[in-house]
């Protein structure tokens, strides 16, 4: 596509790309916009090094290759917030510049915001389903290494309290926390030489895995060697719910009330939900939250939707887009609670009381926007966010969005109002 517009003239004409989905994952009520500092660092570090070029050669000519060799992106980019929501429609990130040098950007843009924003929906869900008992992020074995990575923060963004991978503590603060491996027990002659080892390394303060031979006993021996004082035993197999109730009355008998229960194995936001009763203090959640919990996509596309002002679209039956840059406000009733999402095709809606304007600026003219918001703000920004829901977008069964998105078209050519709207579900 760059080499054909290059050569026919096309490349330079001023272009708007939006990120949106069509729609949410299957079951889902809202999704979560996460990744937006992953997508300025890489379209800031975009480049295409020599040795990259020298591979292309003979596969495009050098007209081409001169160009890309020289690629800065100079445009700009506007978004929603991370750590907000987004609905059918939502125009996540436009971005704004010649045709060559944003339509390069799409494979890079897609892949963070793709999996960063599907990782962020199961992790809010799961959130919710906790009722607020701590969550540890424990998956970076059943993902890629640098999902991993990402995955941790945007686990993080949605209100998990700590995560296990180092990696992701380094790199962006999160607070880290683990305990040990049933490995760790099966290494010692006794459950209880383990126990032993692991309290003098680290403290009656630890957490001890107590299901790797018989939980009963395993517990008791973790009240033995540690005392009433221990901070925490794990259960990562069984029947978690029935489990927990009879650990937390075992540990009660030994005097240990203080100690906590924590559980792991499996859990997605379903088996959360099913464990809001039993007597369990914090949870360890890997496999569902870093796969997306079913859905390991967030089903974002990247489209043209303006040529030099002219609103362009896609009008194939199956995948019509609604051509025109978009301004997107959310819109709540005087209580707070949200009731729709409102895109002006080409112009901002008319304004009511308690709208919200969406999209806040990140790169102008090449420049990126000093002083993005730090994580723990955009933590706090999700976490209003959701409140505003009504209470049955929260829910974890299948339905709509929990709100609808109203499209407003553009004006009509000589009005300067538009007519009619159109509901995207």
């Amino acid at each position: 596509m760059l080499q054909a517009a290059l050569a026919d003239g096309t490349a330079e004409r001023r272009c708007t790309f939006e990120v949106f989905g069509r729609r949410l994952p299957e079951g889902r009520r809202y999704g979560v916009v996460a990744g937006v500092p992953r997508v300025l660092d890489a379209v800031r570090d975009f480049r295409f090094e020599p040795a990259a070029l020298e591979r292309l050669r003979g596969v495009l000519d050098e007209r081409t290759l001169q160009w890309l060799a020289a690629y800065r992106f100079t445009g700009s980019i506007e978004g929603y917030a991370e750590g907000e929501l987004w609905f059918p429609g939502s125009p996540l990130l436009t971005v704004t510049g010649t045709f060559a040098e944003a339509v390069v950007l799409e494979t890079v843009v897609l892949s963070i915001l793709n999996h960063d924003c599907a990782i962020a929906a199961a992790a809010a869900r799961m959130s919710t389903a906790a009722r607020g008992r701590p969550l540890i992020e424990m998956g970076s074995r059943r993902t890629h290494e640098e999902a991993a990575v990402t995955a941790a923060r945007a686990a993080y963004l949605c209100g998990f309290t700590a995560t296990s991978n180092l990696a992701a503590g380094e790199r962006y603060g999160i607070p880290t926390a683990g305990t040990s491996a049933h490995a760790f027990t099966l290494l010692h002659d006794t459950e209880e030489d383990a126990f032993r080892a692991q309290v003098a390394a680290l403290g009656t303060g630890t957490t001890l895995l107590v299901d790797t031979y018989d939980i009963t006993r395993g517990i008791e021996t973790a009240i033995e060697v540690a005392g009433p004082e221990l901070g925490a035993v794990r259960i990562d197999s069984g029947d978690l719910a029935v489990l927990a109730v009879k650990a937390r009355e075992q540990l009660d008998s030994l005097g240990a009330t203080a100690t906590r229960v924590v559980v792991s194995g499996d859990l997605d936001e379903y088996a959360l939900a099913a464990l809001a009763a039993a007597p369990v203090d914090g949870y360890g959640v890997g496999t569902s939250l870093v796969t997306g919990s079913g859905a390991p996509t967030a089903g974002l596309v990247y489209k043209l939707v303006e040529v030099e002002g002219r609103p362009v679209a896609k009008r194939s039956t199956s995948k019509v887009t609604q051509g025109g840059r978009k301004v997107a406000v959310r819109r709540h009733r005087a209580t707070g609670t949200a009731t729709d999402e409102v895109l002006g095709v080409g112009r901002t809606p008319p304004r009511e009381p308690n709208d919200r304007p969406l999209q806040v600026p990140y790169v102008v003219d090449g420049e990126r926007v000093p002083d993005l918001p730090p994580l723990a703000d955009s933590r706090e920004h999700l976490r209003r966010a959701l409140v505003t829901l009504p209470w049955d977008g929260l829910a974890l069964s299948k339905g709509d969005p929990a709100i609808p998105t109203t499209v407003l078209p553009p004006p009509t050519p000589g009005t300067g109002t538009g007519t009619g709207t159109e509901e995207a579900r």
